[in-house]
């Protein structure tokens, strides 16, 4: 049995020595449960360790925490057949070891198991992270880039369906390479083209919509405000925040706005999606500077940011005014 480490690996270990290491972790016997934060990544992820260690457990399954809700995702779990189910639905007594992926416990507040076996994440590293194997990789783009280089050092070809899920995973993940990456990300992506259902990534992507979505699309529309080149609606309550997502990107593809920011508030707390296509424009910076000293959290990239405040902060600042609406134009004049 290897030790427990509390340190990712230093550069100086090369990948067959990690590979082997990860190997020696699980068993014929073993039940292996994959825990992930549900995204395009780190489904591809949970899939390349289902492949890894094919007939090296009797069982691995993927449990998700999050709902899956946006019509993209949800189409590529039914294009791809990822069987997965919700962390709800984990027989504990039966796991006799534990994968994290994509993610790391300490992200999350309702901890699953104390003691991971397996974590292979590409996020900063947190302090209390610690397992029997343990790969931390910050700087790059994608958690599917670690996983496609670990199934190449074990030499084996992925199929059509697991290139076509760690494409994706790379492509989401690094938003076409325009966030942060590495060549190594690069490089994955290069190696995965050549077994990828390119046909399927294109209806994935073109998956922005479900029958639901289409009356908050109506009503968004009907409340649509421009100020200059800025795109903005407030939706009011919303049963899910990811809606608002899905608006801010539609209002995107107008060839007016260079701007798109769309509000709603969701669990008590005002919930502002911004986006921005311009050249002088910083989403992220914009979003801590306009709602940033409401307090709750604010940020993002220059093109995409989100901010979360508590409505009772929102309140205060208003300081008596009624409606929310008018008082968000009025902040987001400091754009200009």
């Amino acid at each position: 049995m290897n030790s427990v480490m509390e340190q990712p690996f230093p550069k100086s270990k090369t990948l067959t020595e990690k590979l082997k290491r990860l190997q020696a972790v699980v068993s014929p016997e073993d039940i292996l449960a994959i825990v992930i934060d549900a995204d395009p990544d780190s489904m591809a992820s949970a899939l390349a360790l289902k492949r890894l260690f094919w007939r090296k457990v009797r069982k691995a399954h993927i449990y998700y925490i999050n709902p899956i809700q946006r019509a993209d995702n949800l189409a590529f779990v039914k294009l791809l057949r990822i069987d997965q189910k919700h962390v709800r639905r984990i027989k504990r007594s039966r796991v006799t070891k534990w994968a994290i992926l994509d993610s790391q416990p300490e992200h999350h507040k309702a901890s699953i198991t104390e003691n991971f076996d397996i974590i292979i994440d590409h996020h900063p590293v947190c302090a209390t992270s610690k397992a029997g194997f343990m790969e931390i990789k910050e700087g790059y783009g994608a958690n599917s880039t670690i996983m496609t280089e670990y199934l190449r050092a074990a030499k084996i070809t992925p199929s059509p369906r697991l290139a076509t899920a760690l494409f994706y995973g790379i492509k989401t993940d690094t938003d076409n390479f325009v966030r942060e990456s590495l060549p190594n990300d690069i490089n994955a992506f290069r190696y995965l083209y050549r077994f990828t259902n390119v046909n399927m990534i294109k209806k994935i992507e073109s998956s922005e919509m479900t029958k639901k979505t289409l009356g908050s699309l109506e009503e968004a529309m009907k409340r649509l405000t421009f100020m200059k080149d800025i795109a903005f609606t407030h939706m009011g309550e919303v049963k899910n925040p990811d809606i608002l997502v899905i608006i801010a990107d539609f209002f995107m593809k107008l060839a007016e706005a260079s701007w798109s920011i769309v509000a709603g508030i969701y669990d008590g707390k005002l919930v502002v999606i911004l986006r921005n296509a311009g050249f002088r424009g910083d989403a992220g910076k914009a979003a801590q500077k306009l709602f940033g000293r409401w307090g709750g959290s604010a940020g993002g990239h220059r093109n995409a940011a989100r901010a979360e405040v508590p409505m009772d902060a929102v309140l205060r600042e208003m300081k008596g005014e009624i409606e929310l609406e008018p008082f968000i134009l009025k902040s987001l004049k400091e754009l200009k």
